[in-house]
């Protein structure tokens, strides 16, 4: 079965040290700047929280069942999480 994607070829100017970077991330992942900046904005642009988060952020906005974590201090903050 072939998945093939049509492409279009284009152009971006991007900052000198971005395009630096980009290029040692990619290299480092033994991947083509392509391929790396294609992947990086198909995680940008389809990404979608699984329910799990989705009912905490609505949970959130409705400001239901919300607890109050201490942070007066590290060790209180700690203590609060694991009780």
């Amino acid at each position: 079965m072939e998945t093939t994607v049509e492409r279009k070829q284009t152009s971006f100017r991007l900052r000198k040290d971005l395009l630096e970077r980009l290029q040692v991330i990619a290299k480092e992942e033994n991947r083509s700047l392509n391929n790396f900046v294609e992947s990086a904005l198909m995680d940008i642009i389809y990404h979608e929280p699984n329910a799990v988060t989705l009912a905490a952020m609505k949970e959130a906005r409705l400001s239901k069942n919300l607890e109050t974590v201490d942070m007066s201090s590290f060790e209180s903050f700690v203590k609060s999480c694991s009780e």
